[in-house]
């Protein structure tokens, strides 16, 4: 069964090129992605916060956040980080 990875971005030019390189990269059979627009769901910066994403874009891998690199910082999208 595949892991739930998880891609939060913001939809800046750095998160759109990390959704195309690296979110639609991996393989299928091993990870199920969901790709999270925070600048389109601002209820879910909560629950980005709350995995330790601090900026975006970042992925959440069973619990553990991965920032790729900087776009933007979750304060500054209205987040607590």
């Amino acid at each position: 069964m595949p892991q739930k990875a998880v891609f939060y971005h913001a939809g800046c030019s750095v998160c759109v090129d990390a959704e195309q390189r690296f979110a639609h990269a991996l393989n299928p059979s091993a990870y199920k992605v969901e790709i999270v627009h925070l600048g389109q769901s601002p209820e879910r910066i909560a629950e980005a916060a709350a995995s330790g994403v601090k900026s975006v874009p970042a992925f959440v891998v069973d619990g553990q956040p991965y920032h790729i690199n900087f776009g933007a910082a979750l304060a500054d999208l209205g987040g607590g980080a």
